[in-house]
């Protein structure tokens, strides 16, 4: 029986890839119009990590195509709404990086409230033998607002919960099962805590959500965490905002053009800017390679998706 044909799109990890090309007959996207010939047979697409915008144009050069299967938990590279109007399933990797991600998120939220990378450089660079390094702000004196309490913002919840800070969360609507204090407003929370943690999702929906509004609402103590999706934060403004002094510091691992990072944080002392390694461990991405991976034998094996997201439900409405 010959093996069902994929679509390999994006940076597939060489243990994902192996997997891949031993269970199914793994095709390149084509780099011209005329390659997409060549594609008819295709039933599936393994996405990870594109900057292409898979939309309804692509999906539409695929007749065969029954399912896409996401390496990761973000999915706005995706358009779900499409995929679901022609019954195609979208799956993604949900909590096996979760951990992982919150673990990220605390040591980002510590290393930029203790300053933790400018200490490290002050020491390099000798100034220590000159005098002490500065004092810093503290977590114990912080107030966190959590944006986007999903499954990892509640794993930073329960972190956070260790250090005995106040905690509060802003999101779509109000959890019966947490026992943190819900702001349906961002701009009211903003107002009351001095730190943002945001583990939102990407999407229109989020898109600046964290804008020069909040920011001002934030404080001159304010400090945003940001470990979800870079478009969740208004680039421009949180680059006047730490310029002007109107907020204190930044924690970045995610940013609105990655790999492409402004000069204007690049060239500022005062923040943490990490490259997107919030899942980047060799346990937590071989994880999700195998959820990725199963998804798709679990779909051909006519068992279904194991993680459709919610635009496309299994079974189907």
């Amino acid at each position: 029986m010959s093996k069902p044909e994929i679509l390999a799109v994006g940076g597939t990890m060489p243990y994902v890839a192996s997997r891949l090309e031993a269970a199914f007959t793994v095709h390149a996207l084509p780099k011209d119009e005329a390659g997409f010939a060549a594609l008819s047979g295709v039933r599936a697409i393994a996405m990870a990590g594109s900057k292409a915008m898979l939309d309804a144009g692509l999906m539409a050069r695929l007749p065969a195509l029954e399912i896409i299967a996401n390496f990761g938990v973000g999915y706005d590279s995706i358009d779900a709404d499409a995929a679901a109007s022609r019954g195609i399933i979208v799956t993604n990797t949900p909590d096996v990086l979760t951990e992982e991600v919150a673990d990220l998120a605390l040591g980002l939220l510590l290393g930029t409230i203790r300053q933790l990378p400018q200490a490290d450089r002050y020491l390099r660079a000798g100034q220590w033998l000159q005098k002490p390094y500065p004092l810093t702000t503290s977590l114990r004196t912080r107030s966190i607002g959590i944006v986007g309490l999903g499954r990892i913002g509640k794993a930073v919840a329960r972190r956070l919960e260790a250090f005995g800070v106040p905690i509060a969360y802003h999101g779509r609507s109000r959890q019966a099962d947490v026992p943190y204090r819900y702001y349906p407003s961002l701009l009211a929370m903003a107002a009351d805590v001095d730190t943002l943690v945001s583990v939102a999702p990407g999407g229109e929906q989020t898109r600046h959500l964290i804008n020069a509004d909040v920011l001002k609402a934030l404080g001159p103590d304010g400090i945003v965490v940001n470990v979800g999706r870079g478009s969740v934060v208004d680039e421009a403004a949180l680059i006047a905002a730490l310029r002007d002094k109107l907020i204190l510091s930044a924690g970045l691992d995610v940013f609105e053009d990655e790999p492409r990072v402004p000069a204007e944080l690049i060239g500022m002392d005062h923040v943490m800017l990490l490259p997107h390694v919030g899942s980047a461990s060799h346990h937590t991405r071989e994880g999700m390679g195998q959820l990725q991976i199963d998804n798709l034998t679990s779909w051909f094996a006519g068992k279904g998706p194991l993680t459709p997201v919610a635009e496309t439900p299994w079974p189907r409405r």
